[in-house]
């Protein structure tokens, strides 16, 4: 009998589904951040701070300028999980072949966006003379990336939607091996610096995406990708535009804000931006593990919505905020416990370890309360209110934090004032998403569609 990678996430009980979906999905997010780890530890390790800073300064100019396309693979995701949860078999088949064309237009785009506002940007965010060269180099190089990024996010999205983590989570073991394996030959072997650690994370990025779009093609399901298909709907782009522009617009918005906080952070030199880099990628792993608990409500909301299972909704938020709780306290706090060992994976300078401490202590100790925040933004999702929690994140989060900027941090002019911004924000912002899910969760019926019910 052939195996089935899909869930059935409308019937049955919901705790062990969740975990199930939830730690294959957790342990592909760790290890899709392991990409850019590998690159920052190797060349943090054998190329110097400042490759290490020229590196770590990408990162939030990078989320903002592919936050709005990565975006709309959440609505992909809600789109083919509603759809596979009413039993919709050719308005499944339409989402994906849209979705996945969609993918390779804004991938390619983006290569030319990279190219060309790699040096601006940078510039224009404070990015230090000695470090500039090797960062716009970085840059171009990840952006020639963008169409094999985009199409495994959207067909990552697309398996996740019908239950399936595992096969996801082997195609990155795949690609995490080849990314250090090669991040290793081409900055110690060849020495390529930078821009070895950077063709690396393409190359592990191709073969991802050919894995997942192999998947794709090879299922007998409803999702199945037939590459005579590929074109777009205008009603489907319209409906995982509805639901994942408003979430790549807030996503691109937030960068915005930590675009400004890495400005400020640039401002106390490369030593300070080493170490916020170094801390920065081990806050990833504990947010990448909660954030995957936010992609499993978002999902189990969507399929059981579809499904007309309303009385499943609430459960699978409750059980979504203690797992998440459980993670973030856990990780977080054993990655303070564990700062100044694991720092040192990163850089042996006493200075850069001293500024990434401060920075892990803030945010790694009051991490679950950002994971609160992203799984109630999961539920609006996946209930088809994406504006919402959009509006909601962008006063109570970017608004409060660019605020925090200007205001606060400018009368206590310090890291550490400057970092407190984030669990501040983080705790207004999950208060406000909570009352917008009451309020959107008394317009459902309480109990579940009889028709779709007796269907399923």
């Amino acid at each position: 009998m052939k195996k089935s990678y899909e869930m059935d996430m409308c019937n049955g009980p919901l705790l062990g589904k969740i975990l199930i979906y939830a730690i294959p999905l957790m342990l592909s997010s760790i290890l899709q951040l392991l990409f850019n780890a590998a690159d920052v530890i190797v060349v943090g390790r054998f190329a110097g701070h400042e490759s290490l800073a020229a590196v770590g300064s990408t990162s939030s100019l990078i989320n903002l300028l592919i936050n709005v396309f990565i975006g709309l693979s959440v609505g992909a995701n809600v789109l083919v999980a509603q759809y596979f949860g009413a039993r919709k078999d050719e308005q499944v088949s339409e989402t994906v072949h849209t979705a996945v064309t969609i993918s390779l237009i804004c991938g390619t785009g983006l290569i030319f966006v990279g190219f060309l506002l790699s040096g601006p940007l940078l510039r224009l965010m404070g990015t230090p003379d000695e470090v500039l060269p090797k960062a716009v180099l970085y840059m171009r190089i990840y952006f020639a990336g963008m169409p094999v990024l985009m199409l495994y996010n959207f067909g990552a999205a697309i398996l996740r939607a019908v239950g399936d983590t595992r096969r996801p989570l082997l195609y990155l073991i795949i690609a995490g091996i080849t990314n250090a394996v090669l991040n290793l030959v081409f900055v110690i072997q060849f020495h390529m610096d930078v821009a070895g650690v950077a063709l690396a994370t393409v190359i592990s990025e191709c073969i991802s995406a050919v894995l997942v779009c192999r998947c794709l093609m090879k299922t007998d399901s409803s999702y199945r990708l037939v590459l005579s298909r590929l074109g777009v709907k205008a009603e489907v782009l319209k409906r995982i535009a509805k639901i994942g522009l408003p979430a790549g617009f807030q996503g691109a918005v937030f960068s915005i804000s930590n675009v400004l906080i890495q400005s400020s952070i640039n401002g106390f030199g490369s030593v300070a931006m080493a170490g916020s880099t170094a801390s920065s990628n081990l806050e990833g792993f504990v947010y990448n593990a909660m954030n995957a608990l936010y992609q499993t409500n978002l999902s189990f909301t969507s399929q059981n919505l579809g499904g007309g299972k309303y009385s499943r909704i609430n459960r699978v938020l409750i059980l979504c905020l203690a797992v998440v709780t459980a993670v973030g306290v856990t990780v977080g706090g054993g990655f303070v416990l564990a700062g100044h060992q694991l720092l040192r994976i990163y850089s042996t300078d006493p200075e850069v370890i001293r500024y990434g401490f401060m920075r892990l202590t803030i945010i790694c100790g009051t991490y679950f309360l950002c994971g609160w925040m992203d799984v109630l933004v999961g539920s609006l999702r996946g209930l088809g209110y994406s504006v919402f929690p959009m509006l909601v994140s962008l006063t109570g989060a970017c608004g409060l934090r660019i605020l925090w900027i200007f205001t606060i941090f400018q009368w206590q002019h310090t890291l550490f004032v400057l970092y407190l911004s984030y669990p501040v924000s983080w705790i207004i912002t999950a208060s406000a998403h909570l009352i917008c899910f009451l309020l959107v969760r008394r317009r459902l019926p309480k109990k579940d569609s009889v028709s779709l019910a007796k269907a399923a």
